[in-house]
């Protein structure tokens, strides 16, 4: 049975071995495995937004759920990550520097039970391509709220830095959208 106690505590075991970022990967897999068993603990995902599970210097652990078609521009962690959604879908584009911006260098979609694990220096845009919200599972390997980090404007590909208010706000804008109704999504 899913425990985010349990969670958490595995995973700052984790931090502990020699591949971290695999051993995070591994546990996040094994919880993602029985989605029913992550939405009987944390609740069926109504809305979009962000649950902090666990905060700390080297280690995040977030529930997010994102909103009916939300969109976030391509970003960076500067820290590994790890990803596993447990309801819904998550499309990921990828990019590479390149000069002074951005070249895209692939796509990966995610589907319930699906677990990805991302590279310090990886940028990503996240897209959810359904009309329900998607549940994921996000394990940083560090402090995801304060460390800097970059995103990049979708046409230009020019960097600068994230704006974690505004991103916060399009949690916010998916939640009116969700209380409106599908005419509103």
């Amino acid at each position: 049975m899913f425990q985010v106690e349990r969670l958490v505590e595995e995973c700052k075991s984790a931090l502990r071995e020699g591949d971290a970022h695999k051993a995070v990967r591994e546990i996040v897999a094994k919880v993602v495995a029985t989605p029913n068993e992550v939405i009987g603990a944390l609740g069926e995902p109504r809305l979009a937004g962000v649950q902090t599970l666990y905060h700390a210097d080297d280690l995040t652990v977030l529930n997010i759920g994102f909103g009916p078609h939300m969109r976030f521009l391509p970003h960076d962690h500067r820290m590994w990550a790890v990803i596993g959604i447990y309801g819904g879908q998550e499309h990921n584009v990828f990019y590479r520097r390149d000069g002074n911006g951005l070249q895209e260098a692939g796509t990966k979609d995610l589907v319930d039970g699906d677990t990805v694990a991302l590279g310090e220096k990886v940028i990503h845009a996240v897209i959810n391509p359904l009309a329900k919200v998607t549940a994921a599972i996000h394990v940083y390997g560090g402090d995801f709220f304060e460390t800097p980090r970059s995103e990049w404007d979708p046409e230009t590909l020019e960097e600068s830095p994230y704006d974690i208010e505004k991103n916060m706000r399009l949690f916010e804008e998916a939640n009116e959208r969700l209380r409106a109704g599908p005419e509103a999504q």
